[in-house]
C-alpha cells in the first residue's frame, strides 16, 4: 500500500469544497467577488432568517444557474467513481467501469426512447433511471440462468444486454425527427448538466445515498471480495449475495448520475485507479477518496465544458480527451495501484 501522506491527504478532501467556491465565479458573467459574498450572504439570510430573497441577475447566474449545476456536478462524479471502485473490486478487474453490466446503455435507451415519445425532462430523467435499473436486472437474471459460476457470466451478460440496448438506441435514432429529437437524443447521450436544477437533484438523492451508505457500511466485505470467491468462501462469506447486494448499491449510483448527466466515460474507469495511488487498495480509504476525487475531477471538466469555447462542449467529450491520456500515462508509468 503507497504510504499515507495524511496532511496530503486532508488536502484531498478539501479540494471539492474549494472548488465548489471557484466554481462559482466561472462562466461567461462576469461576477466579482464582492458580488458572490453579498449574494451569499442575502441567500444565507433569506434561507434561516426569512428576509427578503435577492432578485438581482447575479442572483439568479449564481444560485439559480451555477450552484445547482455544480451540486450535480458533485454528485455524479462521486457516484460515477464510487460505483466504478465497487465493480473493480467485485470482479477483480482493472478495466471495469460503472458501465459494465450495460447500465449505461440501458439508461440510454430510455432516455431517447423519452425524448421521442414524450420530449419531457422529468419523463427523460425518469426512463433513463428506470431502464438503468433494468439493464442491470436483465444481465443478473442471464448470469443466474446460466450454467456458469464466477464473475465471468455477469460481464457476457453485460455485454449481451450492452449490445441489444445500443441496437435499441441505434432504432430510436433511425426513426427519431432529424431536426428536432434526433439532436436532443445525441446531446443527451453525449452528456450535459446544462439543464440541471434543483429539483432534479432532489430526485437522485435518495437513490445515491441508499448505494453510497450501503457500499460504505459493506467497504471491509469489499476488501474480502476482491480477494477472489475461493478466498471470500472459506473466510465464511456468502459470496453470491454480497456480490449481488453490491452491484445493486453500485447501479442505483449509476443509473441516478445517468438520468440527469447523461452517459458519462472514463470517471469510473480512471478515478478509483488514481485513489488507489493515493491511499492504497484498502476500500475503508478508497471508497471516501474515490467520491472526493471522483466529485472533483467531474466539477473540473463541468467548468472546462462550459468556459472554453462559447458553445458548451458536451461532458462525455471532455472526460474521454482527459481521461484516456490520463490512463495511458498510469500504465505507461506502470502505477495503476492494483496490487
Amino acid at each position: 500500500m503507497p504510504e499515507c501522506r495524511y496532511p496530503r491527504i486532508a488536502l484531498v478532501y478539501m479540494l471539492p469544497v474549494a472548488l465548489l467556491i471557484g466554481s462559482l465565479f466561472v462562466g461567461r458573467y462576469q461576477t466579482p467577488v464582492s458580488a458572490v459574498v453579498d449574494e451569499s450572504m442575502k441567500a444565507f439570510s433569506s434561507l434561516f432568517f426569512g428576509t427578503p430573497a435577492s432578485v438581482s441577475t447575479q442572483h439568479t447566474v449564481l444560485f439559480n444557474v451555477r450552484l445547482p449545476r455544480i451540486l450535480a456536478a458533485l454528485l455524479v462524479g462521486a457516484a460515477l467513481s464510487t460505483a466504478g471502485a465497487s465493480f473493480q473490486g467485485i470482479f477483480r478487474n482493472p478495466l471495469v467501469s460503472p458501465y459494465i453490466l450495460g447500465v449505461g446503455a440501458g439508461a440510454g435507451f430510455g432516455a431517447c426512447l423519452a425524448i421521442l415519445l414524450w420530449n419531457n425532462y422529468l419523463l427523460i430523467q425518469l426512463m433513463a433511471f428506470a431502464f438503468g435499473l433494468l439493464a442491470m436486472f436483465l444481465a443478473i437474471s442471464m448470469g443466474k440462468a446460466s450454467k456458469g459460476t464466477g464473475t465471468l457470466v455477469f460481464v457476457l451478460s453485460g455485454v449481451i444486454v450492452n449490445s441489444i440496448f445500443t441496437a435499441l438506441t441505434s432504432l430510436v435514432k433511425y426513426v427519431a425527427d432529424p431536426y428536432d429529437e434526433l439532436p436532443a437524443i445525441v446531446f443527451w447521450l453525449m452528456g450535459s448538466l446544462a439543464a440541471v436544477r434543483y429539483g432534479d437533484l432532489l430526485y437522485i438523492l435518495l437513490p445515491m445515498f441508499v448505494g453510497a451508505l450501503v457500499l460504505f457500511l459493506l467497504r471491509w466485505r469489499l476488501n474480502i471480495l476482491s480477494l477472489g470467491d475461493e478466498e471470500a468462501k472459506a473466510l465464511g462469506m456468502n459470496v453470491e449475495k454480497m456480490r449481488l447486494i453490491v452491484i445493486v448499491c453500485a447501479t442505483l449510483l449509476t443509473s441516478a448520475a445517468v438520468s440527469i448527466s447523461g452517459v458519462i466515460g472514463w470517471v469510473g474507469l480512471v478515478v478509483p485507479h488514481i485513489s488507489r495511488m493515493i491511499v492504497g487498495p484498502n476500500y475503508s480509504r478508497l471508497l471516501p477518496m474515490s467520491m472526493v476525487i471522483g466529485a472533483s475531477f467531474m466539477l473540473l471538466v463541468d467548468d472546462l465544458s462550459r468556459t472554453i469555447v462559447a458553445t458548451e462542449i458536451p461532458l462525455g467529450i471532455l472526460t474521454s480527451l482527459v481521461g484516456a491520456p490520463l490512463f495511458a500515462y498510469l500504465i505507461r508509468r506502470g502505477r495503476m495501484g492494483w496490487n
